[in-house]
């Protein structure tokens, strides 16, 4: 097997490494609101459960060239850092090319709902807007960013805590979710994208 010293390569060289084994990424379609209230859309693949009590999830963005400044934090960092609060939709893949499109790299008047045709409704608990079309939507608070470093492709994590589950009725059943209805894709390396239709059952040793 080759051994890879991270220390002696270059970051993308690192970035795509990573991206082809940490495989399949659930995907997070993240919505904030900035301090006046402006709409932000974006997906994000290093994503993940924390646990159950209290019920937590992060999502990493990853600063680009600015570092910690504000030129280099993302619209949706530097929003949930503002108001603490956001969104994760979960992308079915009805809607995959339209999260696709809310990575477009544009300014932070942009609200990418518009951008791709995407339909907002109103959350219950905080600010940030939902996805009509996602199955299933989380309604966060921030608990913690932390930042691994200050350059560019440093990751940040942020972390919030649910504060209210969103689920389609017919996808619901004793607490227990239809993966077939719910139809989650997730991210491959590179601009590869995979469905969860083909799955298999093992049952856990006791």
């Amino acid at each position: 097997m080759l051994s890879i010293d991270p220390t002696q390569r270059q970051q993308h060289e690192i970035y795509k490494l990573m991206t082809g084994i940490i495989v399949p990424r659930p995907i997070a379609l993240v919505s904030t609101v900035d301090a006046e209230g402006n709409a932000n859309l974006a997906p994000f693949s290093f994503f993940a459960g924390v646990g159950s009590a209290p019920p937590t999830v992060l999502f990493c963005p990853v600063l680009r060239a600015g570092g910690t400044e504000p030129v280099g934090r993302k619209d949706t960092l530097r929003n949930v850092e503002a108001t603490r609060e956001f969104v994760i939709n979960v992308v079915p893949e009805k809607i995959s090319a339209q999260a696709n499109a809310t990575a477009a790299e544009v300014g932070p008047e942009v609200d990418e709902f518009t951008l791709s045709g995407l339909t907002p409704v109103a959350s219950e608990v905080v600010k940030p807007l939902r996805v009509a079309e996602s199955p299933a939507h989380m309604e966060c608070k921030l608990m913690q960013v932390i930042y691994t470093g200050d350059r560019p492709a440093s990751g940040v994590i942020v972390l919030g805590e649910i504060v209210r589950f969103h689920v389609r009725e017919t996808l619901f059943k004793d607490f227990r979710i239809d993966p077939s209805g719910l139809d989650a894709v997730g991210r491959m390396a590179g601009n590869t994208w995979v469905r969860t239709r083909d799955r298999i059952e093992l049952i856990r040793p006791k």
